[in-house]
């Protein structure tokens, strides 16, 4: 039956040509692994891999199944992608990659977020940390680790992160310790442009959370749902976002201790979760568009107070 099914199944076969640019200097990169790469069902399948010439250049020819394919040429311990839909040319493919390097600055932090929802059981935390590469080049630093954090003594170590890169798709990382207490790392590639490191974790439900900076002038803002308020020292309200009401603070210094009133929550309630039968007939509850849009929204509200910070605080302190 698999034979047949084999068989049966049509294969694509297109030499698929082009070549590595190096992003870094302009010029064509040879030696760079080059693989074809297809979703399966034990996860991605390397289907070919060769690798550019002294002049750039590549071609793969090889047989594969429809559907989309994934071009990864490799440098420094860094991959880099390209998208092959059905029906997308295959030939005359320009592939960039960038050198490597372990200069601090090519990893900067542009922004901290903390996403507080206090729970009657638990406390909620979501963080989320925006590298900015404005280089020519890619950070890889193993030792030191792409981005550094702490994390409540509470968690245990237990956070689950998720890395998006440019060009790329969400990457799951487990967070790895850093040598001092309370200190983590991640090892991802930072590659030029924008990469998002979201960190999720729960702690005992408490009135208190207390973190440290690694970058004391790294802006750090706190969000809370709009039933929940922050206070504390070093604290500045920055107002609300008008469409979830979410509360927005700045933490400045190189740590932050603040105390939380209220519960409340910006997700979607669970639908999983189960019911109390009371006898009333049931009540269909849809979670509002806007919550599966709380990160772009969120996004959006820090990038605008980048630029206006000031008017904002000024807002929320009157």
């Amino acid at each position: 039956m698999k034979l047949l099914v084999l068989l049966l199944t049509p294969l694509c076969f297109a030499a698929i040509d082009g070549v590595v640019m190096n992003g870094s200097t302009g010029k064509p990169a040879a030696s760079v692994v080059v693989s074809l790469v297809q979703p399966g069902a034990s996860g991605m399948q390397t289907i070919a891999s060769v690798k550019s010439d002294a002049d750039g250049k590549f071609r793969i020819d090889k047989e594969y199944p429809p559907g989309p394919a994934l071009l990864q040429g490799l440098l420094g311990g860094a991959s880099y992608p390209m998208m092959l839909t059905p029906g997308s040319p295959t030939s005359g493919l320009k592939l960039v990659v960038f050198d490597p390097t372990t200069k601090p600055e090519a990893a900067k932090v542009a922004q901290h977020m903390i996403l507080l929802e206090p729970k009657t059981t638990a406390l909620d935390v979501s963080e989320t940390f925006i590298c900015q590469n404005d280089t020519r080049t890619t950070y890889v630093d193993t030792a030191r680790g792409s981005l550094q954090f702490y994390l409540p003594e509470s968690a245990g170590g237990n956070a689950r992160v998720t890395v998006n890169a440019p060009g790329g798709m969400p990457i799951q990382r487990a967070p790895e310790k850093a040598g001092k207490p309370g200190l983590y790392k991640i090892n991802y590639p930072i590659k030029p442009g924008e990469t998002r490191f979201d960190l999720t974790y729960s702690l005992p439900a408490s009135s208190e959370f207390s973190g440290k900076k690694v970058d004391p002038a790294t802006p750090t803002r706190l969000v809370t749902p709009a039933s929940v308020t922050l206070s504390g020292e070093n604290l500045d309200n920055l107002g609300q976002e008008p469409q979830t009401q979410a509360h927005i603070y700045s933490a400045t210094g190189s740590a932050y201790s603040v105390k939380i009133e209220g519960t409340g929550s910006l997700r979607a309630p669970d639908a999983n979760a189960p019911e109390e039968d009371n006898g009333e007939p049931p009540v269909e509850v849809k979670p509002s568009r806007i919550y599966s849009r709380l990160y772009w929204i969120l996004g959006l509200t820090f990038a605008v107070l980048g630029l206006g910070g000031a008017m904002l605080y000024r807002k929320g302190a009157a």
